[in-house]
């Protein structure tokens, strides 16, 4: 059983934009690295996932067009509340800084814990990878990152240290007889990403 897990290419947002569940398109640089993506993925797999949101489902079509994507909402990247769509910079200190202190466990206001992405990303992979089949994940970083910790058990304080992703990176997770494993097939940077205030 091999599992390919894939983060959606370049999303079209500023740079310094909070955006978790937001549905934010592709770039114009889509198809590019979506040929990058291809090189890495095996012709034979037999069920397909992806997150619902656009830059990751348009990316499952592109690759997959001859699977039935199946979407599954417990694949969407953090839920960032009420900070959806705002600029990091612009969300006073006083309501970012507890979260700052403990993401792991503090929820974003009208959103999510690391933890609450963390349990319903693992239940969702855990299904998929119960069945034995080769499958492909489309989505998120936040998503991916839950998925390595949870099979290497990497703490979620360090995970950020442990995995570092790029846009467009594949992944690819086997069994083993001492249990799941993971390979980074491609990891290419396309430049610092922002997903916290410029002053932290």
């Amino acid at each position: 059983m091999s599992i390919y897990v894939i983060r959606h290419t370049t999303p079209l947002i500023e740079k310094g934009i909070c955006y978790g569940q937001a549905d934010i398109d592709v770039t114009e640089q889509f198809e590019e690295e979506a040929g990058i993506i291809r090189q890495y993925l095996p012709p034979d797999l037999q069920q397909v996932y992806s997150s619902p949101l656009q830059r990751c489902r348009k990316l499952a079509a592109h690759l997959f067009p001859e699977h039935r994507i199946q979407l599954d909402h417990d694949l969407k990247e953090i839920n960032c509340g009420e900070w959806e769509l705002l600029h990091w910079d612009d969300i006073p200190r006083e309501v970012i800084d507890p979260w700052m202190s403990d993401y792991v466990n503090v929820c974003i206001p009208g959103g999510e814990s690391y933890v609450h992405l963390y349990e319903r990303v693992t239940r969702c992979f855990d299904t998929v990878a119960a069945t034995g089949q080769e499958a492909a994940i489309v989505t998120h970083g936040g998503v991916i990152r839950s998925i390595l910790a949870h099979i290497t058990g990497t703490s979620l304080l360090n995970s950020f240290a442990a995995f570092s992703l790029h846009y467009g990176c594949v992944v690819k997770i086997d069994r083993q007889e001492n249990g799941l494993v993971y390979e980074m097939l491609s990891n290419i940077s396309t430049g610092k990403e922002q997903h916290k205030p410029s002053y932290k």
